[in-house]
């Protein structure tokens, strides 16, 4: 059979398919009528295309952040570095003139015994035997 021969025998049919396409065209225009007045898809995506770049900038500012806190860390610590030298040195500077001062004063006294000692007239070990003199001198 040929279609256009099915066409003609029943007009029933032509009826119904016209009522079908008919009822499917009013169905798409109501469902593209309400696709076009509803929200947009494209408010949602900008939404989450400002929570994406508001995240990424948070980001960005914390690693900038603990890098900085880095840098002032390491800063403090070559600061604390040099500060425990510079009290170091000064306490063996201070250790050193010590140990000068006490050497001067071990110094100084060897110098008096020394001097004490030769400004006698006979020497200690000699004393006893130059009391006897003297008082065999004075008899």
């Amino acid at each position: 059979m040929n279609p256009e021969q099915s066409r003609e025998q029943d007009p029933e049919q032509d009826a119904e398919l016209a009522q079908a396409l008919g009822d499917f065209r009013v169905s798409l225009h109501a469902w593209s009528a309400a696709a076009y007045s509803g929200p947009r898809v494209m408010g949602v995506a900008r939404k989450r295309v400002w929570r994406q770049a508001a995240g990424w900038a948070l980001g960005c500012a914390l690693v900038a952040g603990g890098v900085s806190a880095g840098g002032v860390y390491e800063h403090r610590q070559r600061e604390m570095k040099i500060a425990a030298a510079q009290a170091t040195a000064e306490h063996e500077r201070q250790a050193a003139a010590q140990r000068a001062q006490l050497a001067r004063e071990e110094e100084e006294d060897l110098l008096a015994k020394v001097d004490s000692e030769v400004s006698r007239e006979v020497p200690s070990a000699m004393e006893p035997l130059a009391q006897l003199m003297a008082e065999d001198e004075t008899r």
